[in-house]
């Protein structure tokens, strides 16, 4: 056992061991494993998982951990680490992307600690939760979120969202920006790293395994973020992530225009 490393340190060795696996496995048919209704993950979904685990198990063995695919694992105290081995699983299954690997920490109600992995890319996304860093090929640099990209994310790609795709059929969203659904909490960290200008979702998404990383790495960069009304992101009513001010104030325009009464 190790633990004279950081928190980060280890959210970073975490994210890249499962990364390492869903990257070596891409490309390739993965036996899917059944869920609920249409939904599925696959083998590389629980072997990326498991070696994330087996991280966590080396450096922090009396933390939590909560992941979507393996049993949960009750830790000695308050923290618990949220993992998401493969968040795009679809897309991976279909041999295209974007995907991600999602690891990060929670202590009592804040997440502050995260790394989210783009196996594709071979970099990491991660934060310390006093600021946010890329590294690739050993190298690390500070990333900064930026509009330029005129491209707003939104969570379109399951049966219960709404806003999502109220917003791509809205010709004056798409004569402003220009409406992308990846179906990945990949493009949360986009946003954090200047490559896309918004994301948009609604739901709760408090303390997702899939959100949470995204969330905490946005959040140290810079970004503005609360949910879909513009109070806490921690309300339970969405989400709603700009690179600035602005932009978040046009997008919050437009999202007011759809909501729906309760």
């Amino acid at each position: 056992m190790q633990t004279d490393i950081t928190d980060a340190e280890v959210a970073l060795r975490a994210a890249i061991a499962g990364s390492l696996v869903v990257e070596r496995a891409f490309g390739r048919d993965a036996r899917r494993v059944p869920k609920h209704g249409d939904d599925f993950a696959t083998e590389v979904d629980l072997r990326a998982e498991e070696a994330i685990r087996e991280v966590l198990r080396e450096h922090r063995p009396g933390d939590g951990v909560l992941g979507e695919e393996l049993e949960p694992h009750d830790g000695d105290g308050w923290r618990t680490w949220l993992v998401d081995p493969l968040c795009g699983t679809r897309n991976f299954a279909s041999m295209t992307g974007p995907f991600s690997v999602n690891v990060a920490l929670r202590e009592g109600e804040d997440v502050r600690v995260a790394a989210l992995a783009e196996p594709l890319a071979r970099r990491v996304l991660w934060t310390d939760g006093a600021d946010a860093y890329e590294r690739r090929e050993g190298r690390t640099v500070h990333v900064r979120p930026s509009a330029a990209s005129r491209i707003v994310e939104v969570n379109a790609d399951g049966a219960a969202d709404d806003i999502g795709p109220r917003l791509v059929s809205d010709v004056r969203v798409r004569s402003w920006m220009s409406p992308r659904v990846s179906a990945s909490t990949l493009v949360l960290g986009w946003v954090a790293a200047g490559q896309r200008a918004a994301y948009v979702s609604d739901g709760d998404l408090r303390h997702s395994v899939h959100f949470a990383a995204g969330i905490a790495l946005c959040r140290a960069a810079g970004c503005v973020i609360g949910d879909l009304s513009g109070g806490d992101v921690h309300t339970g009513d969405g989400l709603l992530i700009a690179a600035d001010h602005e932009t978040w104030r046009q997008l919050s325009n437009h999202v007011a225009r759809h909501r729906v009464p309760i």
